[in-house]
């Protein structure tokens, strides 16, 4: 093992071990909010199923050993008392393992074979090779020894109920990690593939596949956070998350895709992905492109987008709010090359597919304002705003697709469409007169049933997210929103619900926890508004937060603890935004 290991250290428990490209990953976390006493290869090729159980052993009997985990972008070691085991990744379907003094116990996760679920064990008369074959992913997962041996070999061909596995171990000693004669030393290669491949030979060391995925990640980090300085500390853990949850072209998923999380979240949905463009656009364009363009892939004959993509399923039940020509205009600016006639060409049509989805398919006949059918909808899911009935007709929507229409304008602008960029801008300020005369009581905006017409207000952060209209608001409506913004923002940043109110819960999704997109979107709106103190302030309680609690899903707003999913790339990618923007109005 090396004395100095390069890239941040994390806690396997929140932060899975894995690397960029990779399918799978190393974790506890073996399922929605369960984590297991041993870390386990865990695979999101159709859904996330933990696959093979890894546990340290020693002794002559090859008996569990209780070791630490220590974990660093290019490394995994388990370490223990008379030995440790490390784990690198070789490439994306590879892992490299070595143990010294201590031996390593590899089983099947599933405990029973079926016809049609668990895994099944072999072992190879082609090279000598075992193999775990999985029903749940489709994938077979090979384990090659290199040096050492394998011992305690349980449940080859078996069927049924049955322990299938083997122990990796050093020639020494006897059946455990070999430290009664020799150092227990050994090396192993594991493979996730389809259904064959030439029997594994090593092209590099051990301590050369660890090196080179070191060097990977620093290269991202470089390339993603060129910015960071002492005074912006999470922002190596913030590039990990991201670098680590990025998955290769598999299934429905044609271009290479930053999952929301390697944890239970392993989806693309259709306002996340536009975060983590954001954040990768500088370093990593072609990267940060793909993610924009990701669900674009999918869009449907009405022009929707699908819920969420990932491997082996694509949802189309809901939608979610149409933040992409926010996410465009800021993209474009980021981006270091413009993008080309062709590019324009395509995201000005997919855009405008988009936009007239929710202008044709939810607008109710006479009204001029569009709705949602469920708070999920607005990926919002359960926000107070929806208590009142779930169609609702509210303020942030027609707020996004202003924003959207005036993007639409200027890309047929440069398209020399100049009638329809007419047409885009008159449509903008119609619908932002008629969200204003029709949705602003004085005080606040409020939802509607656009059934029944009935409106009603409510204490959560939706009813003030036409914040981000920011430039394009009225004054006065801007400083309203603005005084009740900062009603919500509490040491560690913006509550969904306001804390003082009957519905807020601490963990209550969208009733109460901080979120990074309604933080990051409010943040832009307030300072293109003028507002630039309270948009100060919610950037450093939310760096803050992020340094101190992560990169979870959501987090406490009253304590700052880190809630759910516990390594959430859209987290990871606002504080990116939020600390480079930062760095650099503290350089100017």
């Amino acid at each position: 093992m090396t004395d100095a290991l390069p890239g941040p250290a994390f806690n396997i428990h929140d932060i899975p071990f894995s690397s960029h490209g990779s399918w799978f990953d190393i974790s506890p976390v073996t399922s929605e909010h369960v984590r297991a006493r041993d870390l386990h290869l865990v695979s999101h090729q159709t859904g996330m199923h933990p696959v093979l159980r890894l546990v340290p052993v020693g002794g002559a009997r090859g008996e569990r050993v209780e070791t630490q985990w220590q974990a660093t972008p290019g490394r995994l070691t388990w370490a223990g008392q008379g030995g440790h085991v490390e784990l690198t990744y070789q490439s994306p379907d590879t892992l490299r393992l070595r143990g010294c003094g201590l031996g390593l116990r590899i089983r099947a996760s599933a405990e029973r074979l079926t016809p049609f679920s668990g895994t099944y064990f072999l072992h190879d008369p082609l090279d000598g090779s075992y193999v775990f074959t999985s029903y749940e992913t489709g994938r077979r997962y090979r384990i090659s020894v290199l040096t050492g041996r394998a011992v305690d070999v349980l449940g080859v061909e078996s069927l049924g109920g049955a322990d299938r596995g083997l122990t990796l171990t050093g020639t020494g000693g006897g059946e455990g990690d070999g430290s009664a004669d020799g150092d227990g030393s050994w090396e192993a290669a594991v493979e996730e593939l389809d259904s064959a491949r030439p029997p594994y030979t090593p092209s590099v060391t051990h301590e050369q596949a660890a090196a080179r995925a070191d060097r990977a990640f620093t290269e991202f980090a470089d390339a993603v956070a060129p910015w960071r300085t002492p005074d912006t500390p999470a922002a190596e853990l913030a590039a990990y998350v991201v670098w680590s949850a990025t998955v290769a072209p598999a299934g429905f998923l044609k271009r290479p895709a930053v999952l929301m999380s390697k944890h239970w979240m392993d989806k693309v949905w259709s306002w996340d992905h536009c975060f983590n463009a954001l954040a990768l656009a500088p370093g990593t364009p072609e990267l940060a492109w793909d993610q924009f363009r990701i669900m674009f892939d999918h869009q449907d004959e009405s022009g929707a987008l699908p819920d969420s993509v990932t491997h082996s399923e694509v949802l189309y039940n809901f939608v979610k709010p149409p933040i992409h020509g926010w996410a465009l205009r800021h993209l474009r600016r980021r981006l270091p090359h413009p993008l080309s006639s062709g590019q324009l060409t395509d995201v000005y049509h997919r855009l405008a597919r988009w936009t007239g989805f929710w202008l044709d398919s939810r607008r109710a006949p006479g009204q001029t304002l569009p709705h949602y059918q469920h708070g999920n909808d607005s990926g919002w899911d359960n926000a107070t705003t929806f208590d009142p009935g779930r169609l609702r007709t509210t303020a942030d929507l027609s707020a996004f697709l202003v924003l959207q229409l005036r993007e639409l304008a200027d890309l047929a602008t440069e398209l020399d469409r100049a009638e329809e960029a007419a047409a885009w801008a008159h449509s903008a300020d119609t619908l932002q007169s008629a969200v204003i005369d029709e949705l602003w009581t004085g005080e606040r905006f409020e939802a509607r049933s656009p059934r029944t017409g009935a409106g009603a207000t409510s204490l959560s952060l939706l009813d003030l997210m036409p914040v981000v209209l920011g430039e394009h608001l009225p004054s006065d409506i801007a400083a309203r929103l603005a005084a009740h913004v900062e009603t919500h923002l509490t040491a560690h940043g913006l509550a969904t619900e306001r804390p003082d109110s009957p519905h807020y819960q601490s963990d209550g999704y969208w009733r109460g926890p901080i979120w990074a997109p309604a933080t990051v979107l409010i943040e832009d709106g307030l300072r293109r508004a003028g507002h630039h103190r309270l948009a100060d302030a919610i950037s450093a309680r939310f760096r803050a937060l992020c340094e101190t609690s992560g990169f979870a899903e959501n987090f406490d707003a009253l304590t700052g603890e880190g809630l759910r999913d516990r390594a959430y790339t859209w987290t990871a990618s606002s504080y990116l935004l939020l600390a480079e923007a930062h760095t650099h109005r503290g350089g100017r």
